[in-house]
């Protein structure tokens, strides 16, 4: 099964990278098919086997001999990894099609800040979209209305401090918020609190490195960090937070 469902990650990163690719394009992503971004041939399916494909063409276009970045592969094993971890640690059940859900949205969200700088709402819309419907779900199942509305409206009043007061810095943004905000309709309080707590430790190593080497100037992309962060949040935020709380007591 567990093989299964890393097959299953690899064909979506697939997607994701379209995804990736034409959003910023401001290109559908259902139409044209895939096709090469130089000759623009359309691909046959022997050139559309994520990784696979890759690696037995070098990394080349089949047809006009262009070269195709390690991107496509990397998120497509990527993806099939992440899909295979939360399968292992939550089974196959409504938490690994909500966590897989959300992951999906933040590696696409990661890459394209990534690449551009920018958080695209339109993908943001699709997770909140997502989160609106699993919080449904949750409530229906739970009956704990007050924890979901909660896990909403905390975030939103710290992050947005947090906005207000570093707003003359180059650190979070309104796109970093709206990540944030599909976040908290996937987990709980506890765990956004550790996603928030290990984004900033992530960002901030990096962010500090960046200064040190003397690029003062450059714009850091946060979205990838709040990935992380959330992933690991996911997979041991009980046990983070509990250990945080155990030390913070002496």
């Amino acid at each position: 099964m567990a093989f299964f469902v890393f097959v299953i990650g690899t064909i979506l990163g697939s997607f994701f990278n379209v995804c990736i690719y034409r959003i910023p394009e401001d290109e559908s992503i259902a139409y044209p098919p895939s096709h090469c971004g130089k000759c623009n041939t359309k691909l046959k399916p022997l050139d559309l086997i994520p990784i696979m494909s890759w690696i037995f063409l070098k990394g080349k276009c089949r047809y006009c001999k262009e070269k195709v970045s390690i991107q496509y592969p990397l998120i497509e094993f990527l993806t099939g990894i992440i899909f295979t971890i939360i399968y292992l640690r939550f089974g196959f059940g409504i938490e690994f099609i909500k966590y897989t859900f959300l992951i999906s949205i933040l590696i696409i969200s990661a890459v394209i800040d990534l690449k551009t700088q920018y958080v695209f709402f339109s993908v943001s819309l699709v997770g909140i979209v997502g989160g609106i419907i699993f919080s449904i779900v949750e409530i229906f199942i739970n009956k704990n209305i007050f924890s979901v509305l909660l896990s909403i409206i905390i975030p939103l009043v710290i992050l947005g401090l947090i906005i207000l007061m570093t707003r003359k810095f180059d650190g979070m943004g309104i796109g970093d918020l709206e990540i944030f905000i599909l976040i908290s309709l996937y987990v709980s309080p506890k765990i956004v609190a550790v996603s928030l707590f290990l984004s900033i430790i992530f960002g901030g190593i990096v962010s500090a490195v960046i200064y040190l080497k003397g690029y003062r100037k450059k714009h850091i992309a946060f979205v990838p960090y709040i990935a992380l962060g959330t992933l690991i949040a996911i997979l041991f935020g009980e046990d983070i937070f509990n250990w945080y709380l155990s030390i913070s007591m002496f």
